[in-house]
């Protein structure tokens, strides 16, 4: 219901470190040209004004693929100078449109803008929407959660996906849900890219497939109700994100 951040604390000098490793160089640079969207967008208010039909952001995209590739491409494609040229771009669109702000290099800058986007959000529709529905109090207010980040991104080994212990329609006892290989979890959730069901996680990643089953079972029996979670897999590594008691149907 409220507002969360990936890749905070990265800026230029950083995705270039990162990107000494030759296999992590495009993850590196992807992370930073998604953080600069995503606070541009949220915390310095570069967003559609009324007139305009599409995200500023998309477009600036939209207009670099035709420019480059002649017509759309997914952004898993992008090489990385692509995204550098992306991160180009963007910066320059927000300084335009904040009438010269400059998007924040300072890592702990760009931490308490995110902070302080989190808070705002506090108080949007969705949120008191979701208190009204569950008797949350709003004076109660909030925290701001900061953990390490861990990267879908990083090639064919890694990959990010959101899942249900069981079928949230029907009941059924078996493992519901969907991943990307080689995506962060927003691309999951924002329909860019068509996620691929979990079953297809055991033919691409058996290992962590395996390991993914039996946490499945464990946060069931532990919670005892339906968990919805969110998983990332960096270079064959399994990390668990969240979990929470999952919605379904009546005759689930």
């Amino acid at each position: 219901m409220m507002r969360s951040f990936l890749n905070v604390g990265i800026n230029a000098s950083i995705a270039e470190s990162l990107g000494g490793r030759k296999d992590f160089q495009w993850a590196a640079w992807d992370s930073y040209r998604r953080f600069v969207q995503m606070y541009g967008d949220v915390v310095m208010g570069v967003q559609k004004s009324a007139g305009e039909d599409h995200e500023p952001f998309e477009v600036v995209i939209h207009t670099f693929k035709h420019e480059k590739y002649h017509g759309d491409i997914e952004d898993s494609k992008l090489t990385a100078e692509d995204q550098k040229e992306l991160v180009k771009r963007f910066q320059a669109l927000i300084k335009e449109r904040t009438g010269g702000k400059e998007f924040p290099q300072d890592p702990w800058k760009q931490l308490w803008g995110a902070a302080g986007a989190v808070f705002g959000s506090w108080m949007n529709d969705r949120a008191i929407v979701y208190r009204r529905k569950y008797g949350i109090p709003s004076e109660w207010g909030t925290a701001v959660n900061v953990q390490a980040m861990v990267y879908g991104n990083t090639g064919d080994t890694s990959g990010s996906g959101v899942a249900f212990t069981r079928n949230p329609a029907n009941g059924v006892k078996e493992f519901y849900g969907e991943f990307l290989i080689n995506a962060q979890g927003e691309d999951v959730v924002a329909g860019v890219r068509t996620p691929e069901p979990v079953a297809q996680l055991a033919k691409e990643m058996p290992a962590a497939f395996q390991e993914l089953d039996a946490i499945r079972l464990t946060l069931e029996k532990h919670f005892k109700d339906v968990q919805d979670f969110e998983f990332t897999i960096q270079e064959g590594k399994l990390y668990m994100l969240q979990t929470r008691n999952g919605k379904r149907t009546a005759m689930a």
